[in-house]
């Protein structure tokens, strides 16, 4: 499943990383991937914001703001049968 482009706000800070596999191992969605022993986010617009990754990264070098923002409102979307909204003012968002 992907949710609204361009508006996760998933970040992963590759310095602090040391490929520990934990994020790719808990991502619901399979966000992450491995890439020449570090993290990499595969597929941004996968992430759903629950915030499994950065609870699981031992160094936090994933951040996330778990329940907000866009995926929220598509997930409300889907369980409510209406538009999705999330009431930001970004014209390329919902």
């Amino acid at each position: 499943m992907r949710y609204l482009k361009n508006v996760v706000t998933l970040e992963l800070n590759t310095d602090k990383c040391l490929g520990c596999g934990r994020c790719w191992e808990v991502c619901p969605h399979g966000v992450f991937e491995p890439d020449d022993m570090k993290a990499r986010i595969k597929d941004r617009d996968k992430c759903m914001e629950c915030g499994a990754c950065a609870k699981n990264c031992p160094l936090n070098a994933i951040s996330v703001k778990s329940g907000v923002g866009c995926a929220t409102a598509i997930i409300k979307g889907m369980l409510t049968g209406k538009e999705p909204s999330c009431g930001c003012s970004d014209s390329d968002c919902c």
